[in-house]
């Protein structure tokens, strides 16, 4: 089974091929890996990953997301770019979204709450909504893949999608997809924080303490 996040060699960012730790998968699932390298002769992979490459390159450790996000955009030739946000994070999707334009690029915007569905369709209870006893719309994820794919966005943004609703817009998208934020209301979006501070959050994730 492999384990990558347990390795302590990562011999795979060095080229060292003699110091394989166990269950690796360069050693385990060869053939799975030539054939998802095979996957990058493909003239849109290819292309993707080529200027994804450049921009790190360019840009590590000097750019924000934001400027990534953008230079990757140019780059590729990708001319019209589609927005998917959280209501909750609307401000920063309108300053987002006037920055892109700014640059030059095409927006198409659409907020998760679009459709207005009540959260009774998905077969939620009052107890399950966040208000009990008041209209709730449900996030609609798929709505907002499908309004992007009807303009034929180049590259879309995922901007603050709750967990799993970002899953299926994902799944639904034509376009390829990056991420500028993840929602985390509890660390101000930023959830790499409950890995920093675990010794605040061990008892949560249940971490066992190390000598």
């Amino acid at each position: 089974m492999t384990s990558c996040a347990e390795c302590g060699r990562f011999a795979c960012s060095g080229g060292v091929k003699d110091n394989w730790p166990a269950g690796c998968p360069m050693e385990e699932n060869g053939d799975i890996l030539e054939k998802a390298r095979e996957e990058y002769l493909k003239p849109e992979v290819l292309q993707i990953a080529q200027n994804a490459a450049r921009v790190e390159q360019e840009g590590y450790c000097r750019w924000t997301r934001v400027e990534e996000i953008m230079v990757f955009a140019r780059k590729a030739g990708y001319k019209k770019i589609g927005l998917a946000f959280c209501v909750g994070l609307r401000r920063e999707a309108a300053l987002f979204n006037r920055i892109l334009n700014d640059n030059g690029f095409e927006t198409v915007s659409v907020a998760c709450k679009t459709g207005s569905v009540p959260k009774e369709f998905l077969g939620l209870t009052e107890e399950e909504k966040l208000k009990p006893g008041q209209f709730e719309a449900m996030c609609h994820p798929v709505a907002q893949a499908e309004l992007l794919n009807e303009q034929n966005t180049d590259l879309n943004v995922i901007l603050g999608l709750c967990v799993g609703h970002d899953t299926l817009f994902i799944r639904y998208a034509k376009a390829p997809v990056t991420v500028l934020a993840v929602k985390d209301r509890v660390l101000a979006h930023n959830p790499l924080g409950a890995l920093y501070a675990r010794h605040y959050f061990q008892r949560r994730y249940c971490i066992e303490r190390k000598p």
